[in-house]
């Protein structure tokens, strides 16, 4: 309890040292907790947003540059026995504009389908349908932030849009279906399938949605729709057929990845924080060197002068661990006022966190302690 006792009392009679050696701690904990809280929300509102397509729906994505996949290619996949219906798609980014405002978007070219495969509904008006894919009609469906970019709070349906300087009609506005890391998922217009390929220039399919009819054989109609897809384009390395589970797993992959080098390159400055409470506790050392040597004289043994410079470290550590800790979740909550993305606090992540920098105030804060206890009471007390 004396070795407590008087650092404590050291610790409070050189305030600015202390806060001082215990920043680098504060600065290590706060950038851990913030760092991993970033990279596991991330990992969450990713796996939230590729969940919210389903588990009952499959990708097929042509990813050769040579391919050319057509519509009646994709229409192939919907007579393959298990599959309740398919959406292809072409995309790209556009420019649309009302008046005088303007806004750069995502471009789908879809069929009347897309609205059941996606899952997605309606605020007001009406989806793409079939007739206007065969009249390769000038028509849009807005996401929901486009709309309100192009018309405020007014009414969008029926009229008349720019897309990249031609003009379409606005049938229908779908329901938000949210952002994921920051990129709104609702900044989207969609248009007609054929419509689609003249603005992306494109005459082939980049992708086809396909959903199943039980998505307890997901797995099964994968492999089906790989064999479909390896007689119609023959090269297995020009298309891939993917899952939502696939895609989630991914996701967690390289999310973890990300988190763990997030978290390992904030828990550097836990290190230098602690070298910065090692050589202030060396200068500690050498300005009470005659203190040292008084309390040595007296029948101070040596346990007693190290336990007091170790206790001294470990205060300062655990201090600055508490400290990083509010200073890490304060910090977390600001990123997301500021930037819409979430965060997921991991109490285990917080607790080592902490518990790392007391093994960091034990193991820097041991040298100089060891230091301390080993001084010579003479020489000590003749050190000026």
């Amino acid at each position: 309890m004396n070795s407590i006792s008087m650092a404590w009392k050291s610790i409070k009679g050189n305030k600015v040292r202390a806060f001082l050696t215990m920043l680098g701690i504060i600065i290590g904990v706060s950038s851990v907790i913030v760092m991993v809280a970033i990279g596991q929300g991330s990992t969450q509102e990713v796996q939230s947003q590729i969940g919210s397509l389903g588990k009952d729906v499959l990708t097929v994505s042509i990813t050769g540059s040579d391919v050319t996949f057509k519509e009646d290619d994709a229409k192939e996949l919907e007579t393959v026995n298990g599959v309740e219906d398919t959406a292809p798609t072409v995309s790209g980014r556009v420019t649309a504009k009302n008046g005088e405002t303007n806004a750069q978007v995502s471009m789908t070219g879809t069929t009347s389908s897309y609205l059941d495969v996606r899952d997605l509904e309606l605020q007001s008006g009406r989806f793409i349908a079939s007739l206007d894919q065969d009249n390769h009609s000038k028509v849009a469906v807005l996401g929901s932030d486009t709309a309100q970019t192009l018309f405020g709070l007014g009414n969008s349906v029926g009229q008349s849009i720019q897309i990249n300087g031609s003009s379409y009609k606005v049938i229908g506005v779908l329901q938000s279906v949210g952002s994921s890391l920051g990129t709104s998922g609702d900044s989207t217009v969609i248009v007609p399938l054929s419509t689609g390929q003249r603005l992306a220039s494109t005459t082939s399919i980049e992708s086809v949605y396909v959903k199943v009819q039980d998505e307890e054989n997901v797995n099964f109609m994968t492999n089906r729709l790989e064999q479909t897809m390896r007689g119609i384009i023959g090269d297995e390395d020009s298309y891939s057929v993917s899952s939502q589970e696939d895609l989630m797993e991914t996701a967690d992959s390289v999310d973890n990845t990300l988190t763990l080098l997030l978290g390992g390159s904030a828990a550097i400055s836990l290190i230098v924080g602690g070298i910065g409470i090692m050589n202030i506790m060396l200068v500690s050392v050498s300005e009470r060197t005659k203190e040292i040597g008084i309390r040595k004289a007296i029948g101070a043994k040596r346990g007693n002068i190290l336990s007091q410079f170790l206790i001294e470290a470990i205060i300062l550590s655990s201090f600055g661990g508490l400290i990083g800790i509010g200073l890490g979740l304060v910090s977390a909550e600001a990123f997301t006022v500021a930037t819409g993305t979430a965060v997921s606090y991991s109490i285990p992540v917080i607790l080592m966190s902490f518990g790392f920098s007391l093994f960091i105030g034990i193991v820097f804060g041991v040298f100089p302690a060891n230091k301390a206890s080993k001084l010579d009471p003479i020489q000590a007390l003749r050190y000026e």
